[in-house]
């Protein structure tokens, strides 16, 4: 026997495939009658109608001509695929009557068969804010409607055939071995959960539980201040021997994600300061990779008891030195650069050949000097070929520079025209602020202060070094003093700035012209349970940099891939995921990642419209740190930590399977404290399938939306 609820699905199909059948893509009503009746109300108006007869005639052309753009408008909206014709079901009582609603991601309603694109039918907000068996009150489209939730049921159609049902009742997967063709698997509502009440982070293996951070007297609980907490108490033995290093020279942290690299460089600033207390002024700089990240991190050394120093993203900081010592150049910065361009000004060979054309030229210290050799480096074809001749053959070929040369001479040209007041306003890269830098640093001397003295810092920290390009390292060792105290914390399995220069850490400090450094790694990874980072790591297959996985500190439930027909689909088990986890824990911090901008406002409105509470769409990595769930771009949270990540589309299409995007994916996962989630509209990306297949055990009656 086939299941009633199955039966009313199939029913429910058939009837929708049918309805379909009847109105093939691109048909729809006729325009010829409409054209038609317009033409004889022209013709009639043209006449010379009576005057009483011609306000009804004008009534009618304009019931005739809002009805031709209706019809036109309705032809360039998304058509319903028949294959895959809606994703969710919903029945309503209304008084004496019931409305069967699909949800799908087009709009087609005819002889009773009613789908509605999610995304903007307004009656769509009913199954994201309530569930079966709840009594709804809803203005739509003007009108209060009240009722019932008879029915709501998800549902997977591939190719015209109705897969899996997912409802109240549980869940019902089509199985040619089962009686009836169907499966009755117990419904178990998907869960976020391992936070708030389950989490600890223990200061020794061998002593778990012993400490916890985020805990008080009356047991542990999660903080509502969600950024990188002063951990001080929880410093391991590798950590503490780094934080205490003799106050000169480099050091060198490398580790993979959560295990402290960043703790151990501000608590290392907190330490020397104890030890010198001229540290503790703006004469130490801590360089962070992104504003997101300076954001995060800048109550750390207050808590610590450093007030002065400044904490900086490196773009900021060159933009304040570049301002000072070039104020006629314009500070606009360009955003469509070729990549060619931009990789050209990242790479190392750009240290040689700035110092290759101050050699060669001879001419005054001056300002306009400097600018006059960072212009003539970018556009001297011969002289970069030279360089990257000898610095690294294969990075460009004579057509990239050709080609690279020629946008920056056509820039150059806009720029002179401007700094002789005519023509249009110039633009800069932000990249061009490093190398005008460089270029002061070569020709002038010294960055100078306002008082004209050089700027000399006794310390400079720079986190996430991976993704800065060699110059500007190179740019801010060069301000330090004769101590030349710098601390550097990075992981190249989290480079994620392509085109940055950087490849490995040996080559990276021959570009910097340092020699004999030692580069210390932290082999425990705090942040994430097992099940996350070995997940994380498989993700980077041959990218990894160590044999053995980092050692953890905490289990948790296991990684999971959702995959679903459609994103609509996708929202409704998040959202009603997300509600649910917020209720038991309303002090959890969630972020959802997408890869790119339009899939985030998607998926903001579609959580909105769920009524998902705490909700937040995060632009220009304006994170609040506070509990609820924010919507955000993979690529703008690298640093930071979530109670709980959820990477939405991680299919083929936005994950190819290169060095790039097991980078990004590695980023994205390790977000995570307590639990990662996977969801797929599109094909799963072979990285995740991969990683998924060598760290899970396999689930194939779990899986929603299948």
């Amino acid at each position: 026997m086939i299941p009633p609820i199955v039966d009313e699905e199939l029913a429910l199909l058939e009837r929708a495939r049918r309805s379909l059948a009847e109105e093939p893509v691109g048909s729809g009503p006729s325009e010829a009658a409409i054209l038609s009746e317009l033409e004889r109300i022209r013709a009639s108006l043209i006449g010379g109608e009576d005057l009483k007869d011609q306000g009804a005639l004008m009534q009618q052309w304009d019931q005739q001509s809002a009805l031709l753009r209706q019809i036109r408008e309705s032809r360039k909206m998304p058509k319903v695929d028949p294959r895959s014709p809606y994703f969710a079901h919903l029945r309503l009582r209304e008084g004496d009557s019931d409305l069967d609603l699909c949800l799908g991601k087009a709009t087609f309603i005819k002889q009773g068969v009613r789908i509605v694109d999610w995304r903007h039918a307004p009656i769509s907000k009913i199954f994201y804010r309530y569930q079966q068996g709840d009594e709804y009150e809803e203005e739509i489209a003007g009108r209060l409607r009240a009722g019932t939730v008879e029915a709501r049921r998800t549902t997977a159609i591939r190719d015209h055939v109705l897969e899996r049902i997912d409802a109240p009742e549980g869940s019902y997967v089509r199985d040619a071995g089962a009686e009836g063709g169907w499966r009755h698997l117990r419904r178990e509502a998907a869960r976020l959960s391992g936070g708030q009440g389950a989490a600890l982070r223990v200061h020794d293996a061998a002593q778990p539980g012993e400490r916890r951070l985020g805990s008080d007297d009356q047991g542990l609980h999660q903080r509502a201040d969600k950024h990188l907490p002063d951990i001080a108490s929880l410093i391991d033995p590798d950590q503490f021997e780094l934080i205490t290093r003799p106050s000169s020279g480099l050091v060198v942290i490398r580790g993979s994600a959560g295990s402290g690299k960043t703790t151990v460089a501000l608590h290392r600033i907190a330490y020397l300061a104890y030890r010198d207390e001229s540290i503790e002024s703006e004469r130490t700089l801590f360089i962070v990779f992104s504003t997101a990240l300076r954001n995060y991190v800048s109550h750390v050394l207050p808590a610590l008891g450093i007030q002065r120093v400044r904490v900086r993203s490196f773009r900021e900081w060159a933009s304040e030195q570049c301002r000072r010592l070039y104020p006629t150049l314009p500070r606009a910065i360009r955003e469509q650069t070729p990549a060619v361009v931009l990789r050209l000004k990242l790479h190392p060979a750009m240290l040689v050949a700035i110092e290759e054309q101050v050699r060669r030229v001879s001419a005054p210290a001056r300002p306009n000097q400097a600018i006059d050799d960072w212009a003539s480096v970018l556009c001297q074809r011969a002289l970069l070929q030279e360089v990257f001749a000898k610095v690294d053959p294969t990075a460009f070929s004579n057509d990239e520079i050709e080609r690279a040369v020629r946008w920056n001479q056509e820039r150059q040209e806009e720029l002179s025209r401007y700094l002789r007041g005519e023509g249009n306003p110039a633009d800069l890269d932000s990249e061009d602020e490093a190398l005008l830098l460089r270029a002061w640093q070569l020709r002038v001397g010294p960055i100078p202060l306002p008082s004209g003295k050089p700027l000399r810092y006794r310390h400079i920290a720079i986190d996430e070094v991976q993704d800065f390009s060699p110059v500007e390292v190179r740019i801010l060792l060069d301000c330090l003093d004769e101590r030349r105290s710098m601390t550097l914390a990075g992981d190249t399995q989290q480079h994620v700035v392509q085109g940055s220069g950087f490849t490995s850490w040996s080559e990276f400090f021959r570009h910097m012209g340092i020699e004999g450094t030692t580069v210390d790694t932290l082999r425990i990874s705090y942040r994430s349970t097992t099940e996350v980072t070995n997940f994380a790591q498989a993700l980077l297959g041959d990218l990894r940099e160590d044999d053995a996985p980092p050692l953890t500190m905490k289990s948790g439930p296991p990684v999971e891939l959702f995959r679903f027909t459609d994103h609509g689909a996708s929202v409704a088990l998040l959202a009603e995921a997300l509600k649910e986890l917020l209720w038991r824990e309303p002090l959890a911090s969630v972020v959802v990642l997408t890869p790119n901008g339009s899939l985030s406002q998607l998926y903001f409105d579609g959580f909105r419209n769920g009524e998902v509470p705490n909700l937040r769409l995060v632009r220009e990595q304006d994170f609040s740190f506070t509990p609820g769930v924010d919507v955000a771009e993979i690529d703008q949270v690298k640093g930071l930590e979530f109670d709980y990540v959820v990477l939405v589309e991680v299919s083929s299409s936005y994950y190819p399977d290169n060095a790039a995007s097991r980078r990004l994916l590695h980023v994205g996962a390790t977000r995570a404290i307590h639990q990662l989630w996977l969801a797929s509209v599109g094909t799963p990306s072979p990285i995740v399938r991969a990683a998924i297949s060598r760290t899970s055990e396999p689930a194939p009656d779990d899986e929603a939306g299948e």
